[in-house]
């Protein structure tokens, strides 16, 4: 018993340690709810249940609460991909892992927001562009490049201008989560973003194909060739 409360923490100290990740997640909501350029860090403070000089003790400016967010929740998306990549798994299955992964962990959450905001605000904020590209996009291009490369070597994928059909995979997942935070709701549509993903995946992987693999089971998933 003694041992116990002997390495139990003050309750002070606790909150301490999780006031980076509170700030971070009352940022995130902010950023959500505000956009860039109307977020303040008394908004964020206030969400966090702290004074706003409590936030300057971590964060000396808006733009490094929002990398922080970036950093601590967006950027291990990608090395989460990357741990998936095994020898005995066929290319259409990675690629299928990565992009359900991407959609599970970013898209479908409150994290997608960001997408919006550097596409929004890049302009006027250039600085905040070229880091999330640096940060996030490049990093998922470059991987999924290599899955598309690997797949042309193992004889599954056609040859294909891989750089940029990196970014043609990841063109309608941005566009999917700008939908279903814009459209879907002025509009009352109800965008089901599995069968927009698993249609998305089936055009690819039928593209991909090479045709010796023929019509079968992709990556899990039966498709023809077009």
């Amino acid at each position: 018993m003694k041992q116990c409360l002997a390495n139990a923490q003050p309750r002070w100290t606790r909150r301490k340690q999780e006031r980076p990740q509170e700030l971070l997640d009352a940022a995130l909501t902010i950023f959500s709810e505000k956009g860039f350029a109307g977020a303040r860090l008394e908004d964020v403070a206030k969400s966090a249940g702290v004074s706003k000089g409590t936030v300057y003790l971590y964060y000396s400016n808006k733009e490094e609460l929002l990398k922080a967010v970036v950093k601590e929740h967006i950027s291990p998306i990608v090395e989460e991909a990357k741990s998936l990549l095994e020898p005995d798994k066929s290319s259409a299955s990675l690629i299928r892992e990565a992009i359900h992964l991407w959609w599970l962990k970013y898209g479908s959450t409150k994290l997608s927001s960001i997408t919006k905001i550097v596409l929004s605000e890049a302009s006027a904020f250039p600085e905040l562009g070229r880091f999330f590209y640096e940060e996030v996009v490049r990093p998922w291009w470059d991987y999924l490049e290599s899955v598309l490369k690997r797949g042309i070597s193992r004889g599954e994928f056609v040859d294909i201008d891989t750089q940029y059909a990196a970014q043609v995979l990841c063109a309608p997942l941005v566009t999917l989560g700008l939908w279903k935070r814009t459209m879907d709701h002025c509009c009352g549509i109800e965008t089901n973003p599995m069968r927009y993903i698993e249609a998305h995946i089936q055009m690819v992987l039928n593209g991909l194909t090479c045709p010796q693999h023929g019509a079968g089971h992709v990556g899990g998933h039966t498709v023809r060739n077009a």
